[in-house]
């Protein structure tokens, strides 16, 4: 079982229009000690605190709403709040939540560009990016940061995305190493992020 944060990468999420059931199908698949996720979709904040509590209710790991300065934990996914941006920040031991109510970013509060780009400042290698069906370019540019600073980045594909704009445009950038179904997205995740414990034990 993971351990603490540090046991692998950091899972982060951007999704939009048709995010609402790729989340479902991506967290019903992560297992109980899956990496601490954080999710920035596109939704209203009256709808935030009762779609998280359903896919709660659904899903084997802790699905809860973010809350200010919490710390991360390994086994917990965390869907930013509406109408406030989620960022990460290291908070010894560990990294913790923070949520600011700064202007929208690509017309989008939460912007998956705050979260990724938070990402690729704090968590660099120790960050998985996953791109999810969404309509226009949110998180594209932060997420080519990502990949720069070392992170291992996925999407969706075209042909299982409800709107394949948010996964086209980091492609089109070059931000994404592995573009798959969306079936196949929680496992090939937790594979990815579990790669730097497997080399440190070998090292």
């Amino acid at each position: 079982m993971l351990s603490g944060v540090h046991a692998g990468r950091i899972i982060v999420v951007g999704s939009s229009t048709g995010g609402t059931e790729a989340l479902r199908v991506f967290l019903s698949q992560m297992p109980v000690d899956a990496p601490p996720i954080l999710i920035a979709q596109h939704m209203p904040e009256s709808f935030v605190p009762a779609f998280a509590a359903r896919l709660d209710g659904l899903c084997v790991l802790r699905v809860k709403m973010a809350e200010q300065g919490e710390e991360v934990k390994s086994g917990t996914a965390y869907i930013s709040p509406g109408n406030v941006h989620m960022e990460i920040a290291r908070h010894s031991p560990g990294y913790c939540i923070v949520l600011k109510d700064d202007p929208p970013v690509n017309f989008h509060r939460p912007s998956v560009e705050k979260l990724f780009r938070s990402a690729a400042q704090v968590l660099g290698i120790h960050a998985l990016g996953v791109m999810l069906t969404g309509m226009g370019k949110d998180g594209a540019a932060a997420m080519l940061e990502m990949k720069q600073a070392g992170a291992i980045n996925l999407a969706q594909n075209e042909e299982s995305c409800v709107v394949f704009g948010m996964p086209r445009a980091a492609v089109e950038l070059g931000a994404v190493d592995e573009v798959l179904p969306l079936d196949m997205i929680a496992g090939r995740a937790i594979l990815r992020s579990r790669e730097i414990q497997a080399g440190r034990e070998r090292g």
